[in-house]
């Protein structure tokens, strides 16, 4: 993988009648070469043999390139596939941004020591590679350990004092791996016998020494954006002129049209279910009234939650075929098994762990949401109350079929590596929410109420998420705020509350995708719908 042609990319470009694959199938090669730790992460095996260089010139040179990029895209004779050209330029913009106005390489300790933590068990979790081959890049990479640490050392400046303090947790633990050969190692092999295991050790008691120094004048980030960088933040997000005001009274106009339709649908299930009962005259007192009788009908534990899902899983592909709505991938390549303790924070609310975009053996894998068995019984009831079934009815649809899962295992048949390389978030979280509306009006789950109010909460949730967003970071909320509208307005399930916060300061614009996503997938399916009339055929 030799060093990038740019000038003669360029002049190629701009003197031949450019073809889409072509411009993006080089501008993939260069990430590669710029990112090889993220290349191999997607799936790019053969990137292992590679490692970053940070030096101030290689970062020029790529932001230079992301430059470039840009304006080529902005001619009108560039002759790229109008989607690929989009995600291209969004691509190209939250480079220039980073190396740019950020400037990470300059500002972030963890921006490097992330890469040198990484370094090493990167290696030993690739099963492609031979042991003699994994021993060799074992030294190599200690070369390559060395040359970050240098690099950080000439480029760090400032550097706000939580990201110290981290990157010298990720530091001090790299150095207690290489001088005691932690990790699974190969058999055969120890660090010791490596020449550059002194120089590595050094270098890195150098960058700790003056991480330290870096420390005495830091000073604490601020995790609150304001609403000018939120507002940017937000337009290189969506690749929009939205601002925040508009984000949040469009939320907030959400919230209340979903509650209206909530009391409507808790009305009807309550009318039904106890019909001899006269409803609440306070509309709030409806609806939660019905999303009561939603989290009593709930998992017991783990491997209830487990056995349900996997059963819930094998409804819905059945649903979807007999329904004709979506011509699944014949083999099916997903495996659902509970999250792990291990996870931490994230094993509370799960997550779908895609396969990498180019990776040969592409399994998917859903980690269900769990809590250990050891804490106190109401914790645990609690807690299942918020994954109750009805809800998953309804997410089985979002997460699987025809939602995430579905979409990304057919998205790496494209003949557009872009797309799959450099997906739009809004897209796939907008293309999951429409999935819910979708099968529940071709009648998956006919009749069960709480399975549609289940959907109209998690309608009020993506509302509640972008509202909030903007209210934290342009309008001072705390985060006894932001509960008390999301549990007492938004209605959000108390597991759901909890972590929102969280969410808020480390993804702001991810939570704007799927109310943005939804909105704008659900005004296409209608504007489809009435250019179509009766021939259109879902």
């Amino acid at each position: 993988m030799g060093k990038p042609h740019y000038l003669w990319f360029l002049f190629v470009l701009f003197c031949n009648n450019v073809q889409s694959q072509y411009l993006s199938d080089t501008y993939i090669q260069e990430w590669k070469h710029f990112y090889p730790s993220k290349a191999e992460r997607a799936g790019m095996h053969d990137a292992m043999f590679y490692f970053e260089q940070r030096e101030m010139e290689p970062i020029q040179k790529w932001l230079t390139y992301n430059q470039q990029i840009l304006e080529l895209l902005s001619q009108d004779n560039s002759q790229i596939d109008p989607v690929d050209s989009r995600l291209l330029k969004v691509q190209a913009q939250s480079e220039v941004d980073t190396y740019g106005a950020l400037a990470v390489h300059e500002h972030s300790l963890r921006y490097y020591s992330q890469l040198i933590l990484n370094a090493i068990s990167s290696i030993l979790k690739a099963d492609y590679l031979i042991e003699p081959e994994r021993s060799r890049l074992l030294c190599k990479r200690l070369s390559s350990i060395s040359g970050l640490a240098k690099a950080a050392i000439s480029n760090l400046s400032t550097v706000p004092k939580g990201d110290l303090e981290s990157g010298l947790e990720d530091l001090s633990k790299t150095l207690d791996d290489l001088k005691s050969d932690a990790g699974k190692l190969p058999l055969d092999f120890s660090f010791s016998q490596c020449p550059a295991l002194a120089m590595t050790t050094k270098s890195l008691e150098t960058l700790v020494s003056f991480a330290i120094k870096l420390s005495v004048n830091a000073e604490e980030a601020q995790p609150i954006l304001g609403t000018k960088e939120y507002e940017r933040q937000l337009q290189l997000y969506t690749d929009s002129d939205m601002t925040s005001q508009e984000l949040a009274d469009l939320a907030l106009t959400e919230i209340e049209v979903v509650k209206r339709l909530m009391v409507k649908v808790s009305s009807d299930y309550l009318n039904t279910t106890y019909p001899d009962t006269p409803l609440p005259n306070d509309t709030i007192d409806i609806i939660n009234l019905a999303l009561t009788d939603m989290e009593k009908d709930a998992p017991l534990n783990s491997t209830d939650y487990l056995e349900f899902w996997q059963q819930l899983a094998d409804n819905a592909i059945d649903f979807i075929v007999e329904n004709d709505i979506v011509t699944l991938p014949k083999t099916n390549t997903l495996r659902i098994q509970t999250a792990p303790e291990s996870a931490g924070p994230a094993a509370r609310i799960g997550w779908v762990a895609s396969a990498p975009p180019f990776a040969p053996n592409p399994m998917t894998t859903l980690n269900l949401p769990s809590i250990p068995e050891t804490l106190p019984k109401q914790e645990q009831i609690d807690f299942w109350a918020s994954f109750n079934k009805p809800f998953n009815r309804m997410i089985v649809i979002h997460e699987l079929y025809p939602g995430h899962y579905t979409q990304l295992k057919i998205s790496r048949e494209t003949a557009h590596p872009i797309r799959l390389l450099f997906p739009y978030g809004v897209y796939i979280e907008g293309w999951a929410t429409l999935t819910e509306r979708v099968l529940l009006d071709e009648g998956w789950e006919k009749g069960n109420h709480l399975t549609f109010l289940a959907h109209l909460r998690k309608r009020l949730e993506n509302a509640n998420r972008s509202y909030t967003s903007v209210q934290v970071h342009c309008n001072g909320w705390n985060e006894e705020q932001v509960m008390k509208f999301s549990i007492e307005t938004a209605l959000l399930a108390p597991q759901f509350a909890k972590s929102l916060w969280g969410r808020i300061m480390r993804s702001p614009m991810q939570l704007t995708s799927y109310f943005l996503g939804g909105a704008a997938f659900t005004k296409l399916l209608q504007s489809e719908k009435q250019r179509l009339g009766d021939k259109f055929y879902l």
